[in-house]
This record gives C-alpha cells, structure tokens and sequence, in this order.
C-alpha cells in the first residue's frame, strides 16, 4: 500500500486510518486484536482514537479504546510500525474540562499511559474549546511537542475562522501548529467541510483525515430500509434513509456494478481522493470488515465514476 505524506507533519501513512471508537464498546479485546491484526498485514499503519472512547458506555470511564489498542502494541510489537492518533477535550477528568492548559497535560499522561507509549504521534483537540483562551490550548501542546511526549498536534471540529486564528497564534509565538484536521465528512455530509475549511487545509498543508467516512455505516448498504435500522448506530443512520441517502446508495450500487468492489470501498475511494484528503477514517467491528477498507485505499475510480457519486451526493 503506498503512502501518503500527512500534510506538513512529516509523518507518512496508508491512505485509510482505522477508527479506534469501536474497541472496548463494540468489539471485545479478541475481536479488536482481530481486527487491529488483519488491519496491519493489509497494509494498514495509521490508527485513531480518544480518551473519550467509550465513556458513554455504562460502566465505562473512557480510555477503554486507547487501553486496547495500548496493549495490541505492547503485545504485537508494532508500536514502531503504526502511527497513533488520540484526542483531548471531550472527556472531564484530572485538571478539569474541554482545553484548559491542565486538562491536556493530565490527559496526555493518562493516554500515554493507556497506549503504553513514551510519545503519542499525532494529538488532536477534539473539538474547539470556546472557553479557554486559544493562547492558553496552543501553548499547552507546544510543552508536550518540546517535552518530546507529542509529534504533532491536529484539530477536529474546528471551523474555519477558528482554525485560521488558531494558526495565526502559533505562528506569531512560534509554537507547534495544527499540522492534521479531522473534520465529519463523506459523501452524504459535505457543507460544512467544502469550501473555507477545505481551501484552508489546501493553503496550509494541513493533512486531513476526515471522520464518519462511510456516515456511521449508511454508506455499506448495510441501512436501505426503516427496518434495517438497528443496533448501536440507529440513531446515526436515521437521517440518511429518511433523506437523499437513497440516491447516493444508487449511485454506489452503479459503480459497485462496474467495478466488483464493495459499496464500502467505493465510499471510501472518493473520500480519498477529494482534494486535500490524506486518510478517510473508518472502522470495523469484525475483522472480515477490514477488507473494504484496506480495498478502499487502493481501489482506483475513473473521473467519471467520481464526478457520479459528487453528484449523487450533492
């Protein structure tokens, strides 16, 4: 599988990341081990997580993702061969909430600790924190990024105006900048990513690697019907088979018929290869999944199966 430079990171990884959220809730160690297994012999190298992963779990406290993936690492040996990605931001714990200054630095220890790890590769703001200064974020992952414990930082759910200041501000001090952005974006979900935000990776080399690529599981053809409409994921999938999802499935199942390739790999394909996209973001709860996804990285459309499925999005 060829790789793909990560926006201005320096970082190289395969053209899929394997969405962490699933490990712990809806995969047990056994199936994650599987699926992180047949994950790194397709090729697969780039991983994402969260502390917060799976705190909405009864029982859970968050972590239970990270502490996972931290012991497949341990166990395989492939913490040299994988990029980690976590985040901070969502989950209150030691040294309070969203991105105060004391929050990350207690919360990178406690992700370390989970990934058993000396330095995590790639550390996002989960989401922007309008309440505490951006000098105060910014300056916060700058000490982990020269204290050696973080590569390089990234933002998710930033909007462009944000972002754009957030920049600025590093710049300015000459402290670590946002080098990868992880916003929600895939062929049904695309306003809120095309346009300003979208122009504003392309301007500044950031690598994106956008999540909900395959829209919580819609885009598989797995949800066609209100009946088909069960499980973990009911509530995410609801919208799409009430709305233009429909249209958009048709369209896969077009380019499915040409190609012999999975609708989830179809998905998968486009999002790849959209201007300014390094790495969709999805993952699986079994580890026969893992094929669509690594088929996904490498499955090559014509520009006139792109330009259908842009349109059937639209």
């Amino acid at each position: 599988m060829k790789q793909r430079t990560l926006g201005a990171s320096g970082l190289s990884v395969a053209p899929i990341m394997l969405g962490g959220n699933v490990f712990g809730w809806t995969a047990d160690e056994k199936t994650s081990f599987a699926v992180l297994d047949a994950f790194a012999e397709g090729g697969g190298n780039f991983i994402d997580t969260a502390d917060v992963y799976s705190a909405w779990v009864s029982g859970h406290h968050g972590g239970e993702s990270e502490t996972l993936i931290g012991k497949w690492l341990k166990t395989r040996g492939k913490r040299d061969q994988t990029v980690i990605a976590t985040k901070v931001g969502m989950l209150e714990g030691e040294g309070g909430k969203g991105l105060k200054a004391s929050r990350i630095a207690a919360a990178c220890e406690a992700s370390l600790k989970c990934l058993q790890t000396d330095v995590i590769d790639v550390y996002f703001a989960h989401k922007d924190d309008p309440e505490t200064p951006l000098e105060e974020t910014l300056a916060a992952f700058n000490a982990l990024v020269k204290a050696g414990k973080v590569r390089v930082i990234g933002a998710s759910n930033y909007s462009p105006t944000r972002l754009a200041e957030a920049l600025a501000i590093s710049d300015r001090n000459d402290w670590a900048r946002f080098t990868v952005l992880q916003p929600q974006y895939n062929l049904l979900k695309r306003d809120d990513y095309e346009g300003a935000l979208q122009q504003l990776a392309i301007d500044e080399a950031i690598g994106v690697v956008p999540y909900y690529g395959l829209a919580s599981g819609y885009l598989s053809g797995k949800y066609r019907t209100a009946a088909d409409v069960t499980g973990a994921r009911a509530g995410a999938v609801k919208k799409w088979v009430e709305g233009k999802g429909p249209s958009v499935l048709a369209a896969l199942d077009a380019v499915a018929a040409e190609t012999g390739a999975s609708l989830a790999a179809i998905a998968l394909a486009w999002l790849r290869d959209q201007p300014s996209i390094t790495a969709p973001i999805a993952s699986a709860s079994r580890p026969e999944q893992v094929a669509d996804l690594i088929a996904g990285a490498t499955l090559s459309l014509t520009p006139d199966q792109l330009s259908r499925l842009t349109a059937a999005g639209r």
